[in-house]
């Protein structure tokens, strides 16, 4: 069963072929109506169960026009307003869900409940977002460098703020791909280490540093992320820690003058990235954001063995 979890489910040889298909089918929609099938509508038929346990834009829509755009349809559940919300184990929910759909796509925060859907499930499970990881979103963002011309491997990636869930997926596509990250993350906020130990044993060099700048210094990408994390409260000493690494634009000048800037969304404009950054000439953050349908095309259609 092909569930995707994390990256290294499919592993490198595999995501590539993703990224690969992603740039051909965009480039073949070019023009037409979002709404309409890609000509060989490889998931005609076919249906993804999309549970929501905690809110979502870009996730939610991009799913659903990935799956319309591949010829098939998706199914919308909030947590609260199914058995599973009422106290139906996750194991019971995965056994009648595979009865009656293809794949399953899960956005929740436990990473053990998207592992125990995958157990019990008989038809594949995508991770739209965990606490642990987001692997769809760095599948969007390795898409955007790729066409932008940014080679993979070597790439100097340069992360500022939280050691969070999109952090430990950039890190573990470092250690597929073969490039390098400089984390600025303060004391206390550090990425997963078990993230960080694999990706050193495949040879990515992940330094962890206290220094903005000195994390920033000559990269080819400067990525962030939102201080505060959906779901957390909005915690002083959190965003006072996170305020040295805030990205403004002498802090990109520091990076390579043709760097990109990636942010996965939403942001807090004022807080992790200033509007001349977000809005300026190096960001890519809405070609990234559009991706995420591209991105996950390809993914479902991995999981579902049509790729």
């Amino acid at each position: 069963m092909r569930h995707f979890l994390n990256l290294s489910d499919a592993g490198a040889d595999a995501v590539a072929a993703m990224l690969s298909d992603a740039i051909d089918r965009k480039a073949a929609r070019a023009g037409w109506p979002k709404g309409r099938a890609d000509a060989d509508a490889p998931l005609a038929d076919h249906v993804l169960a999309m549970i929501f346990e905690k809110s979502s834009t870009r996730t939610r829509v991009s799913f659903d026009m990935a799956m319309r755009q591949l010829g098939g349809s998706a199914i919308v559940m909030e947590a609260g307003s199914m058995q599973l919300g009422r106290g139906e184990t996750i194991a019971d929910t995965a056994r009648v869900l595979s009865r009656y759909v293809d794949a399953i796509m899960i956005r929740t925060d436990d990473h053990a409940k998207i592992e125990e859907l995958a157990a019990y499930s008989s038809v594949p499970v995508i991770n739209g977002l965990t606490d642990l990881s987001h692997p769809c979103q760095i599948a969007a963002d390795l898409l955007t460098l790729v066409e932008h011309g940014k080679a993979l491997p070597g790439l100097e990636l340069a992360w500022l703020g939280d050691g969070n869930n999109v952090l430990a997926s950039l890190i573990e596509a470092a250690g597929l791909f073969g490039f390098n990250i400089r984390a600025g993350v303060p004391q206390g906020y550090e990425p997963d280490a078990s993230f960080v130990e694999a990706a050193r044993a495949r040879g990515a060099r992940v330094d962890l540093v206290r220094d903005a700048r000195e994390a920033v210094a000559g990269a080819d990408v400067v990525v962030t992320d939102t201080w505060v994390s959906m779901g957390q409260d909005h915690a002083h000493n959190k965003l006072a820690a996170m305020a040295p690494f805030q990205v403004d634009e002498r802090l990109m000048g520091e990076a390579k003058d043709d760097a990109l800037f990636l942010h996965c969304l939403p942001a807090h404009r004022g807080e992790e990235v200033v509007d001349a950054v977000i809005d300026g000439k190096q960001s890519r953050v809405w070609d990234e954001a559009e991706n995420r349908v591209h991105a996950q095309k390809s993914v479902l259609l991995w999981a579902l063995e049509k790729l």
